[in-house]
């Protein structure tokens, strides 16, 4: 028998619901979700609060009948559990649901022309007004000028030749900045542990690591490749603390930071008193790294709030020509894995 027969199939919350929850009138609400003005900021941001928190969705077909719009983007994002994709994925999302949007995802394996105009011609099958694409790797620049879009496209971590809005981290001036700490320690010369090669953030990370030392006068160390995961930055630790004169270390992500630092434990070396480590990203858990990471604040939820507002711009500008690189400037967070040079 069916428990459920008899009852009254549970209604999704609608627009008075949400009205009554944020104390503010059905045309308020009506607004909000519709993009029109006459709303104050304050007011606008507590409606989608109550919007996002009651899980109301508009009715995407009455809507678009009504004003000509769908209010629905796609997103298209690389397969990826890395803690950074995942999270700027979660961020977009957050951000467009909250201004009232549906969101599609298209998830690819491979970030190549053939993939891309598949996931354009799929998405453009549910009627979508824009597309925000997560693209970590510099290989999917060819991919991403090859889109032939009369709709916006905003590219998060694209390179930044590719001739669309980019939005994303200043890489080269975070790695500089996290070079220039240890430097201004007293270190004679940082090594460092990259991500993999082709990926648009490592390759930067790179060449702000390499130039911060090259304008020092420092010597250049040979660059150690690793994989983003903790198993990598702990073999790259085994390698490079084989050496007795390495004393400062930065690495292009946090869990590779977290391997190193076993390593070096093992080795008998001691954070800070004789190895300084500076990591990326300042992911959940790195201020509770024995002892605490510091490390290059990449603000995730900041860059995937950003991508979509500027999304939206353009779609009520009716832009389509321009192109702009925006890129946030970064934050390094100090903490106490980093010490003088001990000599």
């Amino acid at each position: 028998m069916d428990e459920g027969a008899g009852r009254p199939a549970r209604r999704e919350p609608g627009i008075a619901a949400v009205a009554e929850a944020a104390g503010v009138s059905y045309m308020t609400v009506s607004r909000v979700i519709n993009g029109r003005g006459g709303v104050g900021q304050a007011t606008r941001e507590r409606v989608r609060k109550i919007i996002d928190e009651m899980g109301y969705r508009p009715n995407v077909v009455a809507r678009a009948l009504r004003t000509g719009r769908t209010h629905s983007i796609g997103v298209v994002c690389f397969a990826s559990t890395f803690h950074g994709p995942a999270s700027l994925l979660f961020s977009v999302e957050q951000a467009a649901r909250s201004a009232g949007f549906s969101v599609s995802v298209v998830t690819l394996n491979v970030l190549d022309d053939m993939s891309i105009d598949q996931a354009l011609a799929e998405l453009r099958e549910q009627a979508i007004e824009a597309i925000i694409v997560i693209s970590p790797h510099r290989s999917s620049g060819d991919a991403l000028r090859s889109m032939h879009s009369d709709i916006p496209v905003v590219a998060i971590w694209g390179p930044e030749e590719v001739g669309m809005h980019v939005m994303g981290m200043d890489h080269v001036e975070a790695a500089a900045k996290a070079t220039t700490h240890l430097l201004d320690l007293g270190h004679p010369t940082v090594w460092h542990v990259s991500g993999p090669a082709g990926w648009t953030g490592s390759d930067l990370r790179v060449k702000g690591w390499r130039s911060t030392l090259a304008d020092a006068g420092r010597e250049i160390p040979p660059v150690y490749e690793g994989d983003w995961l903790a198993t990598s930055g702990y073999e790259a630790g085994r390698q490079i603390l084989g050496r007795g004169d390495v004393s400062a270390v930065f690495l292009s992500n946090d869990q590779m930071a977290l391997g190193f630092m076993a390593a070096a434990r093992e080795l008998g070396r001691t954070i800070p008193d004789d190895l300084s480590v500076v990591g990326y990203d300042d992911e959940p858990g790195s201020a509770f790294f024995s002892p605490p990471l510091t490390t290059v604040h990449q603000d995730f939820e900041l860059i995937g709030r950003r991508a979509f507002e500027l999304t939206e711009r353009l779609l009520d500008s009716g832009d389509r020509d321009s192109t702009m690189v925006t890129a946030l400037p970064p934050e390094l967070v100090v903490r106490a894995s980093t010490g003088p040079y001990a000599g």
